[in-house]
């Protein structure tokens, strides 16, 4: 194994160095920034050095035979083989120490190979820490490499950071985020259970009675647990609106008859295991999805990302307007958002951040869920 270290002003510039010395089957074992030059500590270069590394082509072993002085073989041949094989041994030498340098570097660097510039290697590793995936992570930081290395300015963390927020705003811009505009008289709210549905319901009832002055109705047709009913009913009585409770698709439709003069009308669905397919199409039995409505996904950002890609699937069927994370209080991890709306470019409506009525729900934007991801912007 041939290994060499190569040093040049940009990652572009050192690649086409190691292409030109080890060929294109050289394999890159590690890059790193390096600082040159300078006087008293001013002036300095940052440098990107690049450690590449290349297989030769594997010796034919000779027989012991050959390996042997004939006693037909000139002695100066015989001379020239002693010192060929001397030479041999010791870039052989040469190589083994290259390797155990290489080995002790390696083990004294984070466990974490450094594939990016030390700005936007410490965002990368931000973002997988909130949980997004690695293929994700990338597509994020990729494009802002070539911005850093044709940068006239000192990079420091905050510029990346802006960078990023930057490149983030780019790709929300076109997906629809903000809650309910009333543009639709009936708004179903469905997830799996334990999400927090009813609260949230009742959250969003109370902003549009409290600030938009609506004229609200709830329909239940979560009949499976007691208590739902109960709890829906005394956010109902508290908010003042009226409430019918739908036991099968027919009782669904005379609700919607009774509350045909109301601004909206929230239908609360019951919760069940989103792994069991049976779930959607019996909520499919008792509201009719094909009726002029909306629907929200609710979802607790507390879940695994893996967790939410497939209650988003399961519901797939269903034609979702956006979803609404809730238990945003409860973790430090909010990739699971930027999973989806990215690969489904399916809007956010709100997030949730508690059990009170009606002040722990915020309509989702940009800035939310970007302060939400790598932090809030710094004005300095």
């Amino acid at each position: 194994m041939k290994v060499k270290k190569f040093e040049a002003p940009t990652m572009p510039e050192a690649m086409s160095q190691v292409r030109k010395e080890l060929g294109k089957d050289a394999v890159i074992l590690n890059s790193k920034e390096v600082q040159k030059g300078g006087f008293l500590g001013l002036f300095r270069k940052t440098n990107i050095q690049v450690i590449a590394a290349l297989d030769p082509q594997p010796k034919v072993e000779q027989s012991n035979e050959s390996n042997q002085v004939q006693g037909n073989i000139p002695y100066k041949d015989q001379v020239s083989d002693i010192n060929k094989q001397h030479f041999d041994e010791k870039e052989n030498h040469d190589i083994k120490r290259e390797i155990q340098e290489l080995r002790t570097l390696l083990e004294n660097q984070s466990t974490k190979s450094t594939i990016y510039p030390a700005p936007l290697q410490k965002l990368y590793d931000t973002l997988l820490n909130q949980e997004l995936s690695e293929r994700t992570s990338k597509e994020l930081i990729d494009p802002l490499v070539e911005k850093y290395y044709l940068s006239q300015k000192e990079m420091t963390d905050q510029r990346a950071v802006e960078w990023l927020r930057e490149e983030l705003h780019y790709h929300l811009q076109s997906i629809p985020l903000g809650g309910i505009d009333f543009s639709k008289q009936f708004v179903h709210i469905v997830g799996p259970t334990g999400v927090g549905k009813t609260t949230t319901i009742a959250k969003i009832a109370a902003e549009a009675v409290l600030k938009h002055n609506k004229k609200v109705a709830f329909i239940t047709t979560d009949t499976f647990r007691i208590a739902a009913i109960d709890q829906l009913k005394t956010y109902a009585k508290i908010l003042d609106v009226p409430i019918e409770v739908a036991y099968n698709l027919d009782d669904y439709k005379k609700a919607r008859e009774t509350f045909q003069s109301y601004d909206l009308v929230l239908v609360d669905t019951a919760g069940r295991n989103f792994r069991d397919p049976k779930y959607v199409r019996e909520l499919q039995k008792v509201v009719d999805f094909t009726e002029d409505l909306e629907t929200y996904l609710v979802l607790s950002i507390t879940s695994k990302v893996q967790d939410l890609e497939e209650i988003y699937s399961q519901f797939s069927t269903v034609p979702l307007k956006k979803i609404i994370f809730t238990k945003v209080d409860e973790t430090a991890q909010f990739g699971g958002i930027l999973e989806l709306v990215l690969k489904h470019k399916v809007g956010v409506a709100y997030l949730t951040n508690g059990q009170n009525v009606p002040d722990d729900i915020k309509e989702a934007s940009i800035d939310q869920i970007l302060n939400r991801i790598v932090g809030e912007p710094s004005y300095e």
